[in-house]
């Protein structure tokens, strides 16, 4: 597999970002390192996309950069330029792909049919994006389509949240999930970017509590401990004679506040 595909991997949660403005793309970057997830697939739905790009990948450098919604080769050839070190497409788009493959450029092209996937693989991929991922049966009708397609590893994206990621997560034709709910749109907008930078760090904990062991690309194992601490206290709590736990107070993640 593609070394960056193997780091996308680790880090097990790839955020879906819209920006807006690329004014907003080193503060957004930066709030995303903190929280442990030095990775971000850029969606190409905003004139800002390319520019984001270059600016996250220029001042973050260790940072995992890629595109989404590529919908051509021309945007391919821009994403690149800026900095992408990954292409995620919504659809296969066969021309798109082929050109991805032939200049060696990771390509995670969106699949929901048997037959695409097996148009994924006569063009030698071995992951896909599962979009949208709830919509289309969610977990279950991955579990269904990977039986016989034993080559296939899956990054789900569309509808993924944090109450329904960790059972993806377990399963082991899951490379990463992608999410958007640590970088909404809101919070970008009203420069939230501490909130991101919090909801980060639980997404982490939640792929450490699934997975086990370090979350672990450069960079993010403060991140990842951090956050596990709110779960540690849960346990801590449940732990505890009935007659304590109902005087102890543990603080609700920031997303259920959302």
């Amino acid at each position: 597999m593609n070394k960056v595909l193997k780091k996308l991997e680790q880090f097990g949660i790839v955020p879906v970002v819209v920006l807006e403005d690329a004014k907003d793309a080193a503060l957004l970057a930066k709030a995303l390192c903190d929280g442990g997830l030095a990775c971000a697939e850029v969606t190409f739905r905003t004139a800002a996309a390319e520019e984001s790009i270059r600016i996250m990948s220029q001042k973050f450098p260790e940072m995992v950069v890629g595109a989404g919604t590529v919908l051509t080769v021309e945007q391919v050839d821009r994403a690149v330029k800026a900095g992408a070190q990954f292409i995620v497409s919504p659809g296969f788009n066969p021309v798109v792909v082929k050109y991805c493959i032939d200049h060696e450029i990771p390509i995670t092209p969106g699949v929901v049919t048997p037959s695409e996937m097996e148009q994924a693989i006569a063009m030698g991929l071995e992951v896909v994006k599962f979009f949208p991922a709830e919509p289309s049966g969610g977990l279950g009708m991955i579990k269904a389509v990977a039986a016989p397609y034993t080559t296939l590893k899956f990054m789900p994206t569309g509808g993924i949240n944090p109450e329904n990621i960790v059972p993806y997560l377990q399963y082991d034709k899951i490379l990463a999930c992608g999410g958007s709910w640590m970088v909404k749109g809101n919070l970008v907008a009203r420069g939230a970017f501490d909130q991101i930078t919090e909801l980060t760090r639980e997404a982490v904990s939640l792929v450490h509590s699934a997975r086990g062991g370090e979350v672990m690309a450069k960079g993010c194992y403060n991140g990842a401990r951090l956050c596990s601490d709110y779960h540690r206290r849960v346990i801590n709590v449940l732990h505890r004679p009935r007659s304590l736990k109902s005087i102890m107070v543990v603080p609700r993640p920031m997303w259920l506040s959302l």
